[in-house]
C-alpha cells in the first residue's frame, strides 16, 4: 500500500507541473500586453504632441502648407488674376549635404536659382535642419522634369511640394490696377491693397522622409492645421472692355508719340468703373521687365490740369445758382486784360457775340471768365468741391492723389479766373470722370466704385459698390441745360469736336487742352494734356467716357486727338451692352446772337 500511494503522488505532481508553467506563461504574456497597451494609450491618447515633437527631433520637419491665393475677378466672374499649379523644390540636408555642389549646379542650371544660395540650403542653413526651401513657385512640368533628372543622376534628398503660382491670364489687361506679386509678398495694386482678403492663411504640418529619395509623408498625429485659401475679389471691371480701351488708347499714344494716356469708362447711373486704362502699362506676369514708372496707375496717382473740360462744371454751377442761362448773351473780345495777365483764347478772333452755349461749344476761355465773374472765389470753389474736386475718390487704388484745389478763402480773383476754365488746379482721371458723370446723371454725384460689393483696404477703408454714396450737386434742370450745351461741342457746324460723334447716337461732351507743369521746375514746359469727356445717349445717359493724352506731339487738340478715342470706346460700350439709340433730336441752342 505505501508503495502504491507513493507512485500515485508522483503521477499527480507530473500532471500539475505543465499547468503551473502555463499559468506562469499567461501571466507573463498579460504583463507584456499590458505594457504595450499602456504604451499605446500613452502614445495615442495621453501625450501625442510630445512624441510628435520627439519625432521631429529624430528626422521629421515642420513645414508650411501654402494657402492658395484668392482670384481677382472682373464683373462677370472672369479671372483677371488666378493661381495655377506650381511646385516648391525642397531639400533634406541630411541627404543632400554630401553631394551639395553637384546637386546645386544641376538645380541652378535647370531652375535659374542662385548657385551659392542653393548650396547653402542643400547643406542646411541651421545645424540639424531636415527641411530647406530651394525654389518657390516653379511651374509643375519644369519641377517634375528637374526632379526626374535628380533621380536619374542618383541624387537623393530633393522633393516637391504644392506651391501655387500667381497668374494673370490676360497679361497686361488691367495690370495697372491688379499690381503684381513678388516671391513671397504682393508688391502693388489690388494684390497689395486687398492682400488680407486674397492671401488666405497658410497651414502647417510635420513631414518625414521615408527613403533615401527624400520622399516625404505627413505624420498624421502631428499635422497642425490645414491651409485656408484666400477669398476672391470681384471688381466692376469688364475685361473685354478694358482690353479694347487699352488697345485704342495705346494706338493713339503711339500715333501722336505722346508720353502717356489714360481713359476711364463709367456706368452713369451706378458710378461703377467698367474700364480704367493706362498707357504705357506692363505685363503683370513679367513686372521685372517693365519700367518702374509704368507699374502703377497714372490715372490715379498723377495729377494734371484738366483744361477746358472744367468749363462745363463752371457753367453747370452758374446755372444752378441762377447766375447764368444757356441762352445768356456775352460780348467776347479778342483778349481780356486782367490783374496779372492778359487772357486769350485758343483761336484768334475779334469781338464776337456768344451765348453761354456758344462759349462751351467754341471753348472760349474769355467767355468763361466773363460768365464766372458772377461768382466769388468762395462760391466757385464750393461748387467744385461738391463735384468732388480736391478730394480722393477712395475707390481702392493705391497711391491715389487728391489733386489741388485752392480754398476759396485763399483764392485770388486771378486764380479764380484760371480755375474757371481749367488751369491753376489739378485732378486725377477718376475725379474728373465722376464730375462729368454728375452732369450725365441729372446733377447727382454717385461716388465711383471699382470693387463689386465691398472690401477692406490695407489701411482699413471699406470700399465698393455697397458703400457708394449719392449727393445732389446741381439741380436736374441745370444738369440738363448743361448737357444740351455739351451736345453743341460735337456739332459739325458749331462745335470743336465733331470727331467725337458716335454714329446713330446723341453725344454730349467737352474738349480740354491744358499746359503741363514740369515736376522738376514747377513751371509750364510747353507741352500739353489734351482730353475729352462726355456721355451717351446725351438725353438718357448710360455711360460716361473720359480720355486724356499727355504730351502729344504735333498739332494735337482735345477734339482732334482725344475725341476719336472717346468715339471708338463709347461706340464699343454702347454696342456691347445693347444700348439702343434714343432717337432724340440734337440741341437747337443758339451759339451766337
Amino acid at each position: 500500500m505505501p508503495s502504491n500511494r507513493t507512485g500515485h503522488g508522483k503521477r499527480g505532481a507530473s500532471r500539475g507541473a505543465p499547468m503551473l508553467r502555463l499559468r506562469i506563461g499567461f501571466v507573463l504574456i498579460a504583463i507584456v500586453l499590458s505594457f504595450f497597451g499602456a504604451r499605446l494609450v500613452q502614445l495615442q491618447g495621453v501625450d501625442p504632441q510630445a512624441y510628435a515633437l520627439r519625432a521631429a527631433a529624430e528626422g521629421a520637419a515642420r513645414v508650411t502648407l501654402v494657402a492658395e491665393r484668392g482670384d481677382i475677378l472682373d464683373r462677370n466672374g472672369v479671372p483677371l488674376a488666378d493661381s495655377i499649379k506650381g511646385k516648391m523644390v525642397v531639400a533634406d540636408p541630411a541627404l543632400t549635404a554630401d553631394r551639395a555642389p553637384e546637386i546645386a549646379r544641376l538645380l541652378s542650371d535647370r531652375l535659374s536659382v542662385d548657385y551659392f544660395r542653393t548650396l547653402t540650403a542643400l547643406r542646411g542653413r541651421q545645424e540639424g535642419s531636415r527641411y530647406e526651401y530651394v525654389a518657390r513657385r516653379v511651374p509643375s512640368t519644369l519641377a517634375s522634369d528637374t526632379l526626374a533628372e535628380i533621380d536619374a543622376a542618383g541624387f537623393s534628398g530633393i522633393s516637391l511640394q504644392d506651391d501655387p503660382i500667381r497668374d494673370y491670364p490676360a497679361g497686361d489687361v488691367a495690370a495697372n490696377l491688379l499690381g503684381y506679386m513678388g516671391t513671397d509678398e504682393p508688391l502693388g495694386g489690388f494684390e497689395r491693397t486687398f492682400d488680407e482678403q486674397l492671401a488666405g492663411v497658410d497651414g502647417e504640418a510635420t513631414w518625414q522622409s521615408t527613403s533615401g529619395k527624400g520622399v516625404r509623408i505627413p505624420l498624421r498625429e502631428s499635422t497642425l492645421k490645414a491651409a485656408q485659401n484666400g477669398a476672391p475679389l470681384r471688381t466692376t471691371i469688364d475685361r473685354d472692355l478694358q482690353w479694347f480701351t487699352q488697345k485704342v488708347l495705346a494706338e493713339t499714344v503711339q500715333q501722336y508719340r505722346a508720353a502717356s494716356g489714360s481713359a476711364i469708362v463709367m456706368d452713369t447711373r451706378t458710378g461703377e468703373i467698367l474700364a480704367l486704362a493706362d498707357v504705357p502699362t506692363f505685363d503683370a506676369n513679367e513686372p521685372s521687365e517693365a519700367d518702374e514708372e509704368d507699374l502703377g496707375s497714372r490715372a490715379m496717382n498723377d495729377t494734371y490740369e484738366p483744361g477746358s473740360v472744367q468749363k462745363v462744371l463752371t457753367a453747370a454751377s452758374l446755372i444752378d445758382a441762377g447766375r447764368a442761362s444757356a441762352r445768356q448773351r456775352f460780348k467776347v473780345p479778342g483778349s481780356l486784360p486782367r490783374q496779372d495777365r492778359v487772357i486769350g483764347d485758343w483761336f484768334d478772333h475779334g469781338n464776337i457775340r456768344l451765348t453761354l452755349a456758344g462759349i462751351i461749344a467754341k471753348s472760349s476761355n474769355i467767355g468763361t471768365v466773363l460768365a464766372a465773374d458772377a461768382f466769388s472765389p468762395v462760391e466757385l470753389v464750393s461748387y467744385l468741391q461738391r463735384f468732388g474736386l480736391g478730394q480722393r475718390t477712395d475707390i481702392g487704388v493705391r497711391g491715389e492723389t487728391a489733386g489741388i484745389l485752392t480754398a476759396g478763402e485763399a483764392m485770388t480773383s486771378q486764380t479764380k479766373d484760371r480755375v474757371a476754365f481749367g488751369q491753376s488746379l489739378s485732378v486725377n482721371v477718376a475725379q474728373m470722370a465722376a464730375a462729368v458723370n454728375t452732369i450725365a446723371n441729372g446733377g447727382v454725384l454717385v461716388s465711383p466704385s471699382i470693387i463689386s460689393g465691398s472690401a477692406v483696404t490695407d489701411d482699413g477703408t471699406t470700399v465698393g459698390t455697397d458703400v457708394a454714396t449719392r449727393t445732389r450737386v446741381v439741380s436736374k434742370q441745370a444738369a440738363r441745360a448743361t448737357a444740351k450745351m455739351m451736345e453743341k461741342v460735337v456739332d459739325p457746324e458749331d462745335g470743336v469736336a465733331p470727331a467725337a460723334q458716335v454714329p446713330g447716337y446723341l453725344v454730349a461732351g467737352k474738349t480740354g487742352t491744358a499746359q503741363r507743369v514740369n515736376p522738376d521746375t514747377g513751371l509750364y514746359d510747353g507741352s500739353t494734356s489734351v482730353s475729352f469727356g462726355g456721355f451717351a445717349p446725351a438725353d438718357d445717359a448710360r455711360f460716361t467716357v473720359y480720355v486724356v493724352i499727355h504730351a502729344p506731339k504735333g498739332d494735337a487738340g482735345g477734339g482732334s486727338t482725344a475725341g476719336p478715342v472717346f468715339s471708338r470706346i463709347m461706340g464699343y460700350v454702347l454696342g456691347r451692352y445693347g444700348v439702343e439709340p434714343t432717337g432724340g433730336k440734337p440741341s437747337r441752342l443758339p451759339v451766337e446772337w
